[in-house]
């Protein structure tokens, strides 16, 4: 136990650590616990992951702490020492002072916490469930536990929510996919690999319950963060192979859904914040997240910025206390009356204006069809009835259509839709669909994303995935079965509706809008984060034929794009 002070606040921070929290099946998880140290019951702000509670920001992501630190060099002053900040975690010392219980877990087979690491399962979500109801039990708990953190920790929030443990008050899933299968592993039915196969040496082996070859000392004791080592053999045992379980499912099968949450379950109030800046990653999960989720009082945040300095900057960190304020301490802080949506209004130098809404998509969007025409390489409002084809190498080739310059600023902000015909001299194709910007000059603007730098927005379909729920598709938002496979017929026409992530970006006058199909992934600064090119999910010899795009006539293919009124 460890007591500091904490300036300009009548609590003094206590720190338990290695926290035992027993499990129902008779395991032990064991939680850090930052708690006022003047007797009291305060709310409870809680995270379970598998990063390792004991392994320093700073030391388990360095190049990101270093642009954290650029961004908002005051991290580690005004308040706090910056001592216990970790990865997509609260940082305590600034919690504290406000009355807050904070509490992170080190998920089952992670750090500290023994047993078989499978990341994302139902155990694991359990786990989630009986720990949170621990922590609305102890006798500093007002009996209302709060669920915040980014990605991993926020992609258990959605799956913990949605299993009602009685003592969850609410939650802020910040940037964290609520589909396991569509928002993460398999976009389109299109096996996202490097992501998954770099993520799982790299954030989850080492930080394994019992690797001894984990870099990873707890800066306090010196200790390894893992516990103590024990065997490569057992190691491997002790853990399930997450990449190989997600490539060996191409289909959205029960092992996919037992990894999704019932949206339609969470009934606690929640904030759900998207970035615009991550597609592939993350932002299609919050937007769904909110929509799909059955609390009755739900709010929609949509940022810029990296996947990292949008959760520790002050105003960010504000509008996540005044939430919890709210609903784990019941203050009447106005809160109820803020609008449920909350968009960051994209421009193309990189700003953005928040604009309070009402609804997710906007009432008053103007769903407006851009017409392709493959002749002229153009995006026309005006139907074409005169047939044509334009043809690439899906390996390598691509091609793009462009709208005139708009002669006024122009806003879309919405869900994205694509209508294309397609032929292929194989039986199978898949389409990496991108949504630019150019200006006058030809000059293409890009953005900072979550990870890297992003076009205006991204979609993918496999062809042979192209089957829609009937139920849940919308207009503007195709929604793929993906329960069976349909292969095509070399050179034979084929109708899709792909599935583009939404947006919010304002044209200038003089801009264009380009629409870029390929045949493989769309990188804007080599070697790209969010790739598609495994080869046992892509094999060469039926993803890269020759592909072809039919526009006009009975051919109609077009971009749907959310123009909102000025």
């Amino acid at each position: 136990m460890q007591k500091q002070s904490t300036s300009a606040s009548p609590y003094t921070l206590t720190f338990d650590k290695d926290v035992p929290i027993p499990m129902s099946d008779g395991n032990v998880l064991r939680a850090n616990v930052f708690r006022p140290t003047e007797p009291g019951n305060y709310p409870v702000v809680m995270a379970m992951g598998i990063y390792g509670k004991d392994a320093h920001f700073e030391d388990a992501f360095g190049p990101q702490w270093k642009i954290l630190l650029q961004t908002y060099p005051e991290l580690c002053s005004n308040g706090s020492t910056g001592k216990y900040l970790r990865w997509e975690n609260v940082d305590p010392e600034r919690w504290i002072p406000d009355g807050y219980v904070v509490v992170t877990v080190d998920s089952r087979g992670s750090g500290k916490s023994p047993g078989y690491l499978d990341p994302f399962s139902a155990l694991e979500t359990r786990d989630f469930y009986e720990a949170i109801e621990w922590a609305g039990t102890q006798p500093w708990s007002n009996g209302k536990v709060g669920l915040l953190g980014v990605s991993y920790f926020a992609m258990k929030q959605w799956q913990v929510a949605a299993l009602q443990p009685p003592h969850l008050a609410a939650i802020i899933p910040w940037e964290g996919a609520s589909n396991f299968y569509r928002d993460g592993g398999n976009h389109g039915g299109i096996f996202s690999n490097s992501f998954t196969f770099a993520w799982w040496p790299r954030q989850v082996l080492v930080n394994q319950h019992g690797s001894g070859n984990s870099p990873y000392r707890d800066r306090e004791t010196g200790e390894r963060t893992t516990g103590p080592a024990i065997s490569e053999e057992m190691l491997r045992y002790n853990r399930a192979n997450h990449p190989q379980d997600r490539l060996g499912r191409p289909l959205d099968d029960a092992w996919q859904q037992e990894h999704s949450p019932q949206l339609g379950r969470i009934q606690v109030p929640l904030l759900s914040a998207a970035n615009w800046g991550g597609p592939g990653m993350h932002l299609r999960g919050n937007l769904e997240g909110y929509s799909e989720a059955g609390a009755d009082q739900k709010w929609l945040f949509a940022h810029i910025g990296t996947h990292y300095e949008s959760f520790y900057l002050p105003h960010y960190v504000a509008l996540q206390k005044r939430f919890f304020d709210r609903f784990l301490k019941s203050e009447k802080n106005g809160w109820d009356d803020e609008p449920p949506v909350q968009l960051a209004i994209r421009k193309a130098d990189g700003s953005a204006t928040i604009r309070k809404e009402h609804e997710w998509p906007l009432a008053r969007t103007q769903w407006t069809k851009f017409n392709l025409d493959a002749s002229s390489r153009t995006l026309t409002p005006e139907t074409q009835t005169k047939s044509s084809q334009a043809s690439y190498k899906a390996g390598e080739g691509e091609i793009s259509f462009s709208s005139a310059p708009f002669d006024r600023d122009v806003e879309f902000t919405g869900p994205i839709a694509l209508r294309l015909c397609v032929s292929t001299t194989t039986t199978d194709m898949d389409i990496f669909a991108v949504v630019r910007m150019f200006d006058q000059n030809g000059q293409e603007a890009v953005f900072t994303g979550a990870h890297e730098k992003v076009p205006v927005a991204l979609g993918w379909l496999r062809a042979s995935h192209r089957k829609l729920d009937a139920m849940k598709s919308k207009p503007w938002r195709p929604y793929h079965s993906h329960d069976e496979i349909q292969k095509l017929v070399p050179g034979e026409v084929c109708e899709l509706d792909v599935e583009i992530w939404p947006t919010s970006m304002v044209y200038p006058k003089g801009y264009r809008l380009v629409l870029t199909i390929k045949g493989h992934d769309f990188v804007v600064t080599p070697p790209g984060r969010m790739l598609h090119n495994h080869i046992e999910d892509r094999n060469p010899a039926e993803f890269g034929g020759k592909n072809t795009l039919h526009t006009g006539g009975v051919h109609t293919s077009f971009l749907l794009m959310p123009l909102i009124p000025g």
